[in-house]
């Protein structure tokens, strides 16, 4: 029986459902063959109608998702040959479908309170294989693979405490926001809205426009777009047929329970996460999983204010959590500030932010005073116990064995992943991902690289402006000028010299503050600075 005729039973089925029960006849002319014909378009089951291999589950939600599939689409060889290539992994599916299991239920709600396709369930297999910890070298990251321009454009929050774009809440609310906007933008056509989030709306503007000019069709199939998006939306498609009808290519499909996995707790102020998983009687790693946001030994002092905790232990935690004032839902160090000290230094000793230390005690800029003292919310644990944490997977992902010698680089100013991967001689790729980060990422000069080499390590050049002179002297005198949060120790360190030869040369106390702007004379060994 061809698709569109299929379709069209399907919607006269749905209307007459209403009315009373088919007759036995018309049923078995339902299910009687038909010649074959040419396919022109293929369109996904209609809702409420199950597929013939696939009987419905209620409490399946991959039955829940294939009534809802609603999407058209033309039969296409590119779709084909990513059938071809799941029905021979069926482990992959497998891994993607078990992962899936604790976020599926919940966008599939978001999905059907906004009516949109429920095919776009299925769109964070495509981007991340539901692994909310992905990262791509595009520096794309979360379930939705989202850059961070698109996500600072639809209000997803990224800084050194949270990631919004790894949390299921924030990024599914954000990705079906960029998915409506596209949908809109493509005059209600779903697989170039689907295109436009892959490639760019832009690119597939584009080439709709330059076949509409050649009198081309604009749909998807016809438009000329990179090869990955080419091979994008097929993918998609390939994962719709399969699980509208999995038996068809010979395929089980692991049971993804129709409920939700978890819910959205209120805490109202800075936790750490370590006290939630005793509160709620869970690991950390469990705290992380199901809150892949937040990059630190706590949530984000400034919000949001709360947690995504499995459903069986969600109303525990809260009863226990109530019992807990919110001045120690964190731990509080008292430090007394020393002579020549910086709050961005302090930050950095207790793992937190001049923004949380400058907001724990109520200062308005950025200057203490040797002497005072700060209030510094600090972990209950060990920063080992937060295991999932932005600087365990970091240490993981660095400490992972490969072939050749491991050397560990500390970032200098000027350099680059290309300058660097020069040095040693591998590729700018390969640098960014033995470190966690990709390609496109800013390198902040002291930060340490680590890099597997198999080849001589080229020397560093030396600046054209600092050339070593005829007696060899490769000392060369700097002027700097002072920064916000800057202190003689971290200048000294970061240029690799003495605080008293700071003091000595430009005839000033150790012991005084400096102030912004402020300049200084340094001599300091070029050498020194790339070794």
């Amino acid at each position: 029986m061809s698709y569109i005729f299929r379709a069209a039973i399907c919607q006269l089925l749905q209307r007459t459902r209403a009315t009373g029960a088919l007759s036995v006849t018309f049923l078995a002319f339902l299910a009687m063959p038909v010649a074959a014909e040419p396919t022109l378009t293929l369109i996904s089951p209609v809702a409420g109608i199950d597929m013939p291999s696939t009987p419905a589950r209620p409490d399946d939600v991959l039955s829940r998702l294939r009534a809802g599939f609603a999407l058209t689409y033309e039969d296409n060889p590119r779709t084909a040959a990513e059938l071809k290539w799941f029905a021979k992994h069926p482990d992959y599916l497998d891994r993607v479908f078990t992962r899936a299991q604790r976020y599926l239920p919940y966008i599939l709600a978001e999905l059907e309170r906004r009516d949109m396709p429920l095919e776009l369930a299925l769109l964070p297999i495509v981007e991340s294989a539901y692994d909310p910890f992905a990262y791509s070298h595009g520096r794309a990251a979360g379930l939705w693979q989202m850059i961070p321009g698109t996500a600072k454009r639809f209000g997803v929050k990224q800084n050194w405490w949270y990631d919004g774009r790894r949390d299921v809440v924030d990024s599914t609310r954000a990705a079906l926001d960029y998915l409506e906007y596209l949908e809109e933008l493509n005059d209600g056509n779903w697989l170039n809205a689907i295109a436009s989030y892959n490639s760019g709306e832009g690119n597939v503007l584009r080439a709709a426009r330059k076949n509409r000019k050649a009198n081309k069709p604009i749909d998807f199939w016809y438009l000329t777009l990179p090869k990955e998006t080419s091979m994008y939306v097929p993918k998609l498609l390939a994962l719709v047929e399969i699980v509208a009808d999995p038996g068809k290519y010979n395929l089980t499909l692991p049971e993804v329970p129709n409920e939700q996995q978890f819910v959205i707790a209120d805490i109202d102020s800075q936790l750490d996460l370590a006290l939630a998983a005793e509160l709620a009687g869970v690991n950390v790693d469990t705290i992380y999983q199901y809150n892949p946001g937040y990059n630190r030994w706590s949530t984000d002092p400034a919000g949001p204010h709360r947690l995504v905790m499995p459903v069986d232990v969600a109303d525990q935690f809260s009863a226990a959590l109530d019992q807990v004032p919110a001045r120690e839902r964190v731990r509080w160090q008292r430090h007394k500030v020393k002579s020549g000290e910086a709050i961005s230094q302090i930050a950095r000793k207790y793992n937190t932010t001049v923004a949380a230390l400058r907001s724990a005690n109520n200062l308005r800029g950025n200057t203490i005073r040797a002497g005072d003292y700060l209030m510094i919310p600090v972990a209950t644990k060990p920063l080992s116990a937060y295991s999932q944490s932005a600087d365990a997977r970091l240490a993981k992902t660095q400490n992972r064995k490969r072939a050749g010698d491991k050397v560990e680089h500390i970032v200098q100013r000027g350099e680059s992943f290309w300058t660097i991967a020069r040095r040693y001689n591998v590729t700018h790729r390969q640098v960014a991902a033995w470190n966690g980060m990709a390609p496109g990422d800013t390198l902040s000069v002291g930060k340490k690289l680590v890099i597997w080499t198999h080849g001589a390590v080229a020397s560093a050049e030396q600046p054209r402006t600092s050339p070593t002179d005829a007696l060899g002297n490769t000392t060369r005198k700097l002027r700097y000028t002072v920064r916000n949060g800057d202190s003689l120790y971290l200048i000294a360190r970061k240029f690799r010299v003495g605080i008293d030869q700071i003091a000595r040369w430009n005839g000033i106390d150790r012991n005084k503050i400096l102030r912004p702007g402020q300049k200084l004379s340094l001599y300091v060994d070029v050498t020194a600075q790339s070794s």
